[in-house]
């Protein structure tokens, strides 16, 4: 499939976070965009987009009409918002009526916002919480341990059916805790306490990269995508100042460390992302403030 055809995007969840950085690297790469939500979208580039309720599958066949293709990135966000009921439930329904209605439009990708809880967050140093190995990569998957995190890996199976029946590429973004520049100045706070961030393995990712992530998934080839894969996309590094190493050495003693890791490198691994799509982090909280 020519990625170059590729012009018409719509952004679900676009007033959120993730959805603000996307709808406005897109609009900076000359895409077409069409942004919706159920919340209100009058914010940053969203002036114009479209109020839609994806739990309405007459309302995502409306909005998915006339595009290429899809980044979803609107659902309940993580857990203690809602019930588990609700999460999973919700969660549920918009997941499979945008996959299948992007299958029943005939869009060209569908691009969306997974999780990195799949992996089997929040790690502790309880009895069955901790991570087998480090870095966690895709093969740490699926580790849900909340009705959130079920909904995605329920979803991801949704997804790699229906993207057999389709033929349309679709790719899971297992994405890292969400920051924005203004987010890091907090960041000193968390290295007093090495175990207040182990819950994720100290990681995150800048929404920037999250925007570059879904746009290089748009673009990659199609034969790299076949299997519809999930990726793990986080930063290059982690929030901590201290080195990756020793930090999950300290707090996660005797888990085994599978390959030689950079100083303050990632402990969430990005090999695959940058195999496949040819991610690559470029923001940091470094760049940022002072450690």
């Amino acid at each position: 499939m020519e990625t170059s055809s590729i012009r018409r995007i719509c952004v679900t969840g676009a007033s959120g976070k993730a959805g603000r950085a996307v709808v406005r690297d897109l609009l900076e790469h000359d895409y077409d965009v069409t942004a919706t939500d159920i919340a209100s979208t009058r914010k940053e580039n969203l002036d114009g987009a479209v109020r839609a309720d994806l739990t309405e599958y007459g309302q995502v066949l409306e909005v998915l009409s006339g595009v290429d293709a899809v980044i979803h990135l609107a659902n309940i966000p993580a857990p203690g918002i809602h019930t588990p009921a609700v999460t999973f439930n919700t969660n549920m329904s918009m997941n499979f009526n945008v996959f299948h209605a992007a299958a029943r439009c005939g869009l060209k990708r569908v691009v969306w916002a997974s999780s990195e809880t799949t992996l089997g967050l929040a790690f502790s140093n309880e009895e069955g919480s901790r991570p087998r190995y480090a870095p966690v990569d895709e093969l740490h998957y699926p580790v849900p341990t909340t009705t959130y995190a079920l909904s995605k890996v329920a979803s991801e199976t949704i997804a790699k059916h229906i993207a057999q029946w389709s033929g349309i590429p679709f790719v899971a973004l297992r994405f890292s805790n969400i920051m924005d520049p203004e987010d890091y100045r907090e960041f000193p706070s968390m290295w007093v306490d090495p175990h207040a961030r182990q819950w994720n393995l100290w990681g995150y990712v800048d929404g920037r990269d999250v925007a570059n992530a879904c746009r290089l998934s748009l673009t990659a080839p199609s034969e790299a995508l076949a299997d519809s894969p999930g990726l793990i996309i986080a930063a290059g590094d982690t929030v901590m100042n201290r080195p990756s190493v020793a930090l999950f050495q300290e707090v996660f003693p005797g888990v085994p460390i599978t390959r030689d890791i950079g100083e303050f490198e990632t402990l969430l691994a990005i090999d695959r992302a940058r195999e496949l799509i040819g991610y690559e982090p470029r923001h940091t909280w470094r760049d940022h403030i002072e450690f």
